[in-house]
Formats: C-alpha cells, sequence, structure tokens
C-alpha cells in the first residue's frame, strides 16, 4: 500500500553524521526537509555502532585498568577491583539511547519529518520509502542527497558471522571477555577494539598487512604508538596477511602467510575481528538504474559542489572520496545545505583531522614528513614531550609527543602530529590555525593557559622556529 505523496524541497536518505546535520541545516535555512533512515533510531553508524559506543566502552576500560592498576600510585586505595561486563555494556548502550534520542528532538525542533525505512531513488526528484511493515511512501525533492554512509569491509576466505568473527559491530556486545582475540587490521578501528579488550583482560594479536600500523598517519608516531600498545600488552604481526579462517568447536584458527608471500602459519584465537576498513554503503539506492558514475571502489563520483552526473542527486560523507570520518561528512552535509541557498559554502579538505582513540590518543591533521619528502617540500619539524609538560606531569599522563611541521621558508604550519592524553582535543587548536595559514611563529606567540596539556603545543611551535623554552 502507498500513501499520498509528500512534497519538500530536500529529502536526504540516511540519517548517520553527513545526513542528519545536512537535514538540521537545511531547514535552519529555510527548506522543507525531510530525512529517510532503515535505522529505528537516528544517528547512523556512527552512534548506533560505531564511535559513539566504541568510545563509551573505550573510556570504561580505561577506568577499569586505572582502577586496577594505576590508582594505587596516586594514593587511592581501591581493594579488589572486579569487572561488571553486562553493566559496562548498558551504560554504553544508554549513552547511546541518549544522543540518538537527542537527534530526534533536533529534528521537531527544527522542523525535519524523520521517516523510518528504506529509501530508493525512482527518478531525479522522486524517493520511495519502504517502511519495516512493507508499506510505502513516495517523497517528492528538488533535491536528493545520499549520505548512506559505509559498512565494514571483507577479505577473501574470512566469513564474518558475528559470534566466532567479529565486525567491529559485533566486538561492542561480546557477552564476555574473551581469552585470546586475533585483530585482523592494524588501522583506527583495529587498535581500538584491541586496546579495549586488552584492557578488559583479553591476550590481543593485531595483524596487518602493511609494515606499519595506521599507515597513513606519520610514521614516527606509528612506531611509537606500536610500542606503548606493546608495553600494554598487544602483540603485533605486521606485513602479514590472513589467507584462511576454519571456524572450529570453542575458536577460529587463521592460516598467516608474509604479505609478500612465503611459508604459512596458523594462530588459534577464542575470537576473531575483522577490521581491515570500511566501504561505501549504496545498495538498494537505485543508482545502476539512474546511470548515476562510480568509481572502482564503488564511490560515488560528484561534482566540486557535490552533485552526481544526474541533475538534482548529490552525495556526501562516505559514500563520495575523501576520508571515511564522522566528521569530514558533518562538514560537506552543512556544505552541500547552504549552498543549496546559494551560499558558497565549502570543505577544506587539507585540515580535516584524525584521532585514533587508544591510550595514549594519536591524532593528526595536515601533512606527515612521509608525504612532504615525497613531494619535495622543505619543512623544519619541531618536538616537544608530553614528559616535560607540567600538567602532563600532575596527570600521570606523560607519554607521547607533539610534532608540528612547518614551511622551511614561509614558517606556515603543514602538519601536526600528537601522541598523548587529550591528543583529540588538542589537534582542533592546531586544526584552526591552519585554517587561517598560521606560521609556527603564530602558534608558539599565542598565550596558552598554565597548566595545560596544550602548552606542549605551543612549546612544539617553539622548537619549529626556534627553540623550546622548557626542553
Amino acid at each position: 500500500m502507498t500513501a499520498e505523496t509528500q512534497a519538500f524541497d530536500v529529502v536526504v536518505i540516511g540519517g548517520g553524521p553527513g545526513g542528519y546535520p545536512c537535514a538540521i541545516r537545511a531547514a535552519q535555512l529555510g527548506l522543507k526537509v525531510a530525512c529517510v533512515d532503515s535505522r529505528a533510531t537516528w544517528g547512523g553508524t556512527c552512534l548506533n555502532v560505531g564511535c559513539i559506543p566504541s568510545k563509551a566502552m573505550l573510556h570504561s576500560s580505561h577506568e577499569y585498568h586505572k582502577a586496577k592498576h594505576e590508582l594505587a600510585n596516586q594514593g587511592i586505595m581501591v581493594g579488589k577491583v572486579s569487572l561488571d561486563l553486562s553493566k559496562m555494556l548498558a551504560r554504553k548502550d544508554k549513552v547511546v539511547q541518549e544522543l540518538t534520542g537527542g537527534i530526534a528532538f533536533l529534528f521537531k525542533k527544527n522542523g525535519v519529518t524523520g521517516f523510518q525505512g528504506t529509501g530508493r531513488i525512482v527518478k531525479a526528484g522522486e524517493v520511495l520509502v519502504t517502511k519495516a511493515d512493507g508499506s510505502s511512501q513516495t517523497l517528492t525533492a528538488k533535491a536528493v542527497v545520499i549520505a548512506t554512509g559505509s559498512v565494514p569491509a571483507n577479505i577473501p576466505n574470512v566469513t564474518v558471522d558475528e559470534k566466532n568473527v567479529l565486525s567491529s559491530t559485533g566486538a561492542l556486545t561480546l557477552p564476555a571477555v574473551p581469552k585470546k582475540l586475533a585483530v585482523i587490521g592494524g588501522g583506527y578501528i583495529g587498535l581500538e577494539m584491541g586496546s579495549l579488550w586488552a584492557r578488559l583482560g583479553s591476550e590481543v594479536t593485531v595483524i596487518e598487512s602493511a609494515d606499519r600500523l595506521v599507515p597513513q598517519m606519520d610514521g614516527e608516531i606509528s612506531a611509537k604508538l606500536k610500542q606503548q600498545l606493546e608495553k600494554q600488552g598487544l602483540t603485533f604481526k605486521l606485513t602479514t596477511k590472513v589467507t584462511a579462517a576454519a571456524i572450529g568447536k570453542n575458536n577460529v584458527t587463521l592460516t598467516l602467510e608474509p604479505s609478500a608471500g612465503g611459508k604459512a602459519e596458523t594462530l588459534v584465537a577464542d575470537k576473531v575481528l575483522v577490521a581491515v576498513g570500511r566501504r561505501p554503503f549504496t545498495s538498494g539506492l537505485g543508482l545502476e538504474e539512474l546511470g548515476i558514475t562510480l568509481t572502482k571502489g564503488g564511490q560515488i563520483v560528484t561534482d566540486a559542489h557535490y552533485q552526481t552526473n544526474v541533475a538534482g542527486i548529490y552525495a556526501v560523507g562516505d559514500v563520495i572520496a575523501g576520508p571515511m570520518l564522522a566528521h569530514k561528512a558533518e562538514e560537506e552535509g552543512i556544505a552541500l545545505a547552504e549552498q543549496l541557498v546559494g551560499q558558497h559554502s565549502h570543505v577544506n579538505y587539507d585540515v580535516i583531522p584524525a584521532v585514533v582513540f587508544t591510550y595514549p590518543e594519536v591524532a593528526s591533521v595536515g601533512k606527515t614528513e612521509e608525504e612532504l619528502k615525497a613531494a619535495g617540500i622543505g619543512y623544519r619539524a619541531g618536538k616537544f614531550l608530553f614528559s616535560a609538560n607540567a600538567r602532563a606531569k600532575t596527570t600521570d599522563s606523560t607519554d607521547g609527543f607533539v610534532k608540528i611541521l612547518a614551511d622551511a621558508t614561509t614558517d606556515q604550519i603543514l602538519g601536526v602530529h600528537i601522541m598523548g592524553a587529550e591528543a583529540g582535543t588538542l589537534i582542533a587548536e592546531a586544526a584552526l590555525a591552519m585554517e587561517f595559514k598560521a606560521a609556527a611563529e603564530d602558534l608558539a606567540r599565542t598565550c596558552h593557559a598554565h597548566p595545560t596539556t596544550s602548552e606542549a603545543v605551543k612549546e612544539a611551535a617553539w622548537a619549529t622556529f626556534s627553540k623550546a623554552i622548557h626542553a
């Protein structure tokens, strides 16, 4: 049964970090907006099964580890520490529920009409929404925005069943701590999930086909992060690929080979997490029938204004080119909404920060040393250790450093890389400085409150063009 057609200015398909901000901003600008999502709750992968639940669990696991191993150093004696995993998971679920409910409130506040169902573009300007009960609704719009995000990528001969072989979604709902956990992939998700379960008691082995962790990050940061995680008990097998997974009664046997080829070996684990990245989710949208151009990797091709080759159909977030990051998707969604009403918004893709929420955290923005060398760009590097930062001393968080890369001629900041407590927060200062094309000296001569970890950023800036004061 099809309900009466409803007309809108904009229909956004996908209620995640790219879609819901796009819908809200468009409504704030006076457009009549609908947002469609197949989940019963808003927020997409990020809020429901990705960024938010993982960070809730990472925080809880860190607090557990502190209580068990670190608080006594501060004279806080807590006695025997035990883990109630079910309560920890319940807290995670509560955080998710509150935040997804918050989006529903924002939709109501801003006048966005939400539709729970699967959206399919019938033609330019027309979307068919099929609900869980089988009923359907036709929506028309001047602009249709695809913001359906991404799903976990798979590897050959390793089948995810969410019981023994897990995606990141399954890794956030394990009812018990596995004795041995194998993680396939040494990127953001693999390291976060691996460190989470290691803190809770798992023996974690991370298998990565490249020769270093988080290959897209600065090489020095990658090496230091590996050292820190090894201290926390994680084991790494680099330049190694998984060629098969055999599920037994109570475990999984992985077959491993050197990435360049060679003798095979096996690794037995209670659970296996596949964390080899993500791929665009565009199935069921009707893109092939519409003739929308895709890349070989399945991403939607758009112009500088996020419009596809079919007029009136746009795309943002993980389904188009660029890093698959929630905040990148949000910036694109907001920029597109503003462009639809004639504004000249844009996204500066050179200044998109990235964060790995391990402990210590790792964050970066801009170019790495490897990228600058490959491009033949002359630069100076300044570094400051958190072990020399007063605030880090007071909080027992002295691991890591700040590194700033600046143009050798102009002193303009080209990249900032941080490993340390609150790195994900500290990187925002660097991103803002780079957005305004600041020089390292500009950052160094900006007064920072004392005692704060942000002073390490200031000191690294001093070290870039002159000398740090406290080193």
